[in-house]
């Protein structure tokens, strides 16, 4: 056997596994051994043709020598199922979930999430990948992304964040949400390697996994499982050391950036876009990863764009970017979205219905376009089936994007969260809609600029409804109410602590002024964007 020779994957995966686990976990043990399966303290390791498994639920040195214990825990009932695909245990694992560090203390490392994806196989490598970073955009651009692949006959996966209702809102697999039961049967399935990774880390005086990390962990786990052809991935913050960024992407997707999140990523343009363009990576001539390495940028500041660019030139990246390879003949206002005409790389696209608004949304639109020719590698002589495209945007859904929610008064959420995303929605409400009067229901993260984002929203409402979301970031109602008086006045600005009944007031305001031509626009982050879609339901029937 010690003569036996194994391929170089074999040899690379023992070697990576006997680095991160520490010699002693391996001592006496060669990769020979393991080819009829080795017992360890970490349990049971086997080279199969996958690669090196660890099994835990082999090892059975506690049990009697004729598996009574094993055999009992074979005979425990399943968990019964609740309606509609609920899990008893759902709640449970949510909860182990959020415990961890959240997405405001995110700890920028790909070395826990890299250590993950190398115990489990790497099943990052077995999808196409779309990979999207930017400052706003990014959720839609994904999302039109996904919808035209899944148009295109492929099967897809999507990861967003964060959610605005549901963990399980950031993971889709063929354009349908990821079931409560799959998504606990996935962490059951990591969870051993996800302990094995935290206390690598601990014993190093480093940081467990975080909420984010477990998260991407558990979306590449249930792609890989399911299979799909290919995933586009939105990156969480940033991009450079985004737990996303362990994937080699196809294309890589550059949405529009500005200043925000600049306790991590930096305070000037630059900084951050260079965060961002971090997921342009060189390829490495015998490594995993697709041949071509491909950047679609949107329209982006000058800084930016420069930053963007000098990034493309060290990878070795080749660019398409908006206004120049690609992008909008024309855009129409129409009933339930807008009618758009595209100029893609591989010819024009016409006759699209967007049921989406805002200029912004095709802007996103034209990037998506471009991100999926790209993938295939259209040409002006085989550009993409027009039919699909159409269908593909005619059927995307992005919910809390200028989403109508009620119709009597009409009531829209958005979750514009920054003063780009702000002024991009004061935009859209200027050029799609012509209500005689907007009230406003606001609620703001304390890290936010919220005296620039409710400056971009004043000149769209007639009146604002100050309120406090129940994030902890949120940031208190009555200092926040401070700024907005400054900005509105006093007689157009009232508070509530309390966003449910801050709703309540605001319909309230626009019932008494009318039944024709008065709306409540409900905005200021995703926090306050999911609050109220889940109390809009729960109160009035919302779907």
């Amino acid at each position: 056997m010690a003569d036996k020779s194994f391929d170089p994957e074999a040899r690379a995966a023992y070697e990576a596994l006997r680095a991160q686990l520490g010699d002693d976990a391996l001592e006496g043990i060669d990769i020979a051994d393991l080819e009829s399966g080795r017992d360890t303290d970490f349990g049971h390791l086997e080279m199969t043709d996958h690669g090196i498994t660890l099994n835990l639920a082999d090892m059975s040195a506690e049990s009697g020598a004729d598996g009574s214990d094993a055999e009992a825990d074979i005979d425990e009932p399943a968990p019964t199922l609740a309606p509609e695909g609920d899990h008893p245990d759902f709640d449970t694992v949510v909860a182990k979930l959020d415990a961890r560090a959240a997405a405001n203390d995110p700890n920028p490392s790909l070395d826990r999430i890299a250590m993950l994806m190398d115990l489990l196989g790497t099943p990052q490598q077995s999808f196409n990948v779309i990979h999207v970073a930017g400052t706003n955009g990014k959720t839609s651009t994904a999302r039109m992304s996904e919808s035209i692949l899944r148009a295109l006959n492929r099967r897809t996966g999507l990861f967003t964040s964060p959610e605005l209702e549901r963990v399980t809102e950031c993971i889709l697999i063929d354009g349908e949400e990821i079931s409560q039961t799959r998504f606990v049967d996935v962490w059951r399935d990591i969870e051993p390697y996800v302990d094995m990774v935290d206390a690598h880390f601990r014993e190093r005086g480093e940081a467990e996994m975080s909420r984010f990390e477990l998260l991407v962990g558990i979306a590449y786990a249930a792609f890989a499982d399911a299979p799909v052809d290919v995933a586009v991935i939105e990156i969480g913050m940033g991009g450079t050391w985004d737990a996303t960024n362990v994937v080699e992407a196809d294309v890589s997707v550059i949405t529009p950036i500005g200043i925000d999140h600049q306790r991590f990523l930096g305070e000037t343009i630059e900084e951050i876009a260079a965060h961002k363009a971090g997921i342009i990576k060189a390829r490495e001539r015998d490594g995993y990863g697709p041949a071509e390495n491909i950047a679609i940028v949107a329209e982006q500041e000058p800084e930016a764009m420069q930053v963007i660019l000098e990034r493309a030139v060290e990878t070795g990246a080749a660019v398409a970017r908006q206004g120049r390879d690609f992008t909008i003949d024309d855009s129409s206002v129409a009933v339930g979205g807008q009618q758009l005409s595209l100029q893609g790389l591989g010819g024009v696209y016409d006759d699209i219905f967007l049921p989406l608004s805002g200029a912004h949304q095709a802007e996103n639109a034209s990037v998506a376009l471009a991100a999926v020719e790209s993938f295939f590698g259209v040409s002006r002589e085989h550009p993409l089936d027009m039919d699909s495209v159409r269908q593909g945007f005619a059927e995307v859904k992005v919910p809390a994007r200028v989403e109508r929610v009620l119709g009597d008064p009409v009531v829209l959420i958005d979750a514009a969260h920054n003063p780009h995303g702000a002024a991009t929605l004061a935009e859209a409400m200027q050029r799609d809609f012509n209500y005689r009067s907007v009230i406003g229901v606001v609620s703001i993260f304390a890290d936010k600029d919220a005296r620039a984002m409710l400056a971009a929203l004043e000149p769209v409402l007639a009146d604002v409804v100050v309120t406090q979301n129940t994030d902890p970031r949120a940031m208190d109602a009555y200092e926040l109410a401070e700024i907005a008086y400054e900005i509105f006045g006093d007689e157009r600005v009232r508070v509530d602590d309390n966003l449910p009944s801050a709703i309540e007031l605001a319909i309230e305001l626009a019932e008494e002024e009318g039944p024709e031509g008065v709306g409540v626009l409900i905005a200021g982050s995703v926090a306050t964007a999911g609050q109220a879609r889940t109390y809009l339901r729960s109160s009035r029937g919302v779907q």
